[in-house]
């Protein structure tokens, strides 16, 4: 095919460096097209404004559509059970960063440890997480965490922090877990920093990846 043009669907503008990054590694023709709605996460957590949510990011997948995208990745796990009917709307493939780190978990073993550090990503996570395992035929134990402090951290800019924060939980599950789960992107780099015996993983690459794939096959 030619150079493909892909557009990311982000949350927060803290993805957007990341995700350029790792699409030019795997993806070095495609043109990136990168859509922001910096209130999304804020506005679910907002019973007045969580039902504008679904229509505007439907507005977002159908401008990148209308720009020509082949493909359009949302980058957040707060809002991965709206892709299907976005791609559904827009008439445009539509990929959830999350779901191949999702594979990956349930294929790891049997007792999975989510980490986020918002209410409004565990969910969702979980819930992908029992959907993946359901196609595989599996069913594990699932449990979660949500960590105090660390969404404040990042949003301030405090990177330091929110690692630490994270760094320290992925410990804790560690001892309890066969595979640990970082549920947003934005958490990929508090990984780096620990050293566990069992699989920490994250979604950007992974996702990426599987994104590079899909383009690839033309599935």
């Amino acid at each position: 095919m030619s150079a493909p043009r892909i557009a990311f669907l982000h949350t927060g503008a803290v993805n957007i460096a990341p995700f350029g990054a790792l699409a030019a590694e795997f993806l070095p023709d495609a043109t990136v097209v990168n859509y922001l709605d910096d209130r999304i996460v804020a506005d679910l957590g907002d019973e007045a404004r969580a039902a504008s949510v679904p229509e505007r990011i439907e507005d977002l997948v159908r401008a990148a559509a209308a720009g020509g995208a082949d493909a359009v990745m949302f980058t957040c796990s707060s809002i991965s059970e709206l892709a299907a009917p976005a791609a559904a709307a827009a008439g445009v493939r539509v990929l959830r960063v999350d779901e191949a780190m999702a594979d990956a978990a349930v294929a790891a073993g049997r007792r999975i440890r989510v980490l986020a550090t918002l209410p409004t990503t565990c969910r969702p996570t979980l819930g992908l997480i029992e959907e993946r395992a359901a196609l595989a035929g599996a069913a594990p134990e699932l449990s979660s965490e949500v960590i105090d402090g660390a969404f404040e951290a990042i949003v301030s800019g405090d990177r330091e922090t929110h690692d630490r924060l994270v760094g320290a939980a992925i410990e804790r599950g560690a001892a309890e877990a066969d595979v640990i789960v970082l549920a947003q992107a934005s958490m990929a780099t508090a990984a780096e920093a620990v050293s566990v015996d069992v699989p920490v993983l994250t979604s950007p690459r992974l996702g990426v990846e599987r994104l590079a794939g899909s383009l690839s096959s033309g599935r």
